[in-house]
């Protein structure tokens, strides 16, 4: 929670930086530096992780079809959302769900891809949509965790809070479901993790050629 309202409030202090000084911040340039960066944490973040190899051994086989289950349900539901949201098309919507909780790295992705075919002033309103969308959907993991256990199953708050199972979400979600539920939560997580740079870019650039 103290990590979304964190973020939430770096995104609202931007906003408010770039409107009190117009053209002095080099957006573009600076957003191409965090963009790198955020791909090398993910690389860093997976490659510290020494007990990956203990963890997928002690895990079933089955335990790989939750993340698939999380991502195919959210590219569904995107697409679906699409049809509320008249402002932007199937692809687009499910460029942001596939951000699947990672807020800061899939609305640069999205902004710095959709800017070339819809300009620099549309490609930012769709990576500020993927940064509340994704933002909120942690937001929702964190605080509706006891709600999505009692309803649905103990693995119904590991796939609701998609790539921050492994980290963020990760304690709301022992809490609820058991500690039982930690190596599936951070496979998961890790899972996701990784399909964010490979989704967001497919469905934007793949989707604007045809």
């Amino acid at each position: 929670m103290k990590g979304s309202l964190i973020a939430l409030a770096a995104f609202i202090g931007g906003c408010a930086a770039g409107w009190a000084f117009p053209g002095l911040i080099p957006a573009h340039s600076l957003s191409n530096i965090l963009l790198h960066a955020l791909m090398l944490q993910v690389g860093i973040s997976i490659g510290c992780n020494g007990n990956l190899r203990q963890l997928i051994a002690q895990l079933h086989p089955r335990s790989f079809l939750l993340p698939l289950g999380t991502i195919a349900g959210t590219l569904l539901f995107s697409a679906l959302a699409s049809f509320l949201l008249s402002q932007w098309d199937v692809a687009e919507c499910m460029a942001v769900g596939s951000g699947l909780g990672y807020y800061s790295l899939s609305s640069i992705l999205i902004t710095q891809l959709k800017t070339p075919s819809i300009g620099w002033q549309l490609a930012a309103e769709l990576g500020t949509v993927a940064l509340l969308a994704n933002i909120f959907r942690e937001m929702f993991v964190l605080l509706g965790s006891p709600f999505l256990r009692k309803c649905f199953g103990p693995l119904a708050p590991v796939s609701a809070a998609g790539a921050t199972s492994a980290d963020v979400a990760l304690p709301a979600i022992v809490a609820c479901s058991g500690r039982g539920m930690v190596p599936v939560a951070i496979l998961h997580g890790i899972l996701a993790d990784l399909s964010v740079p490979f989704f967001v870019p497919f469905f934007v650039p793949f989707f604007c050629s045809l």
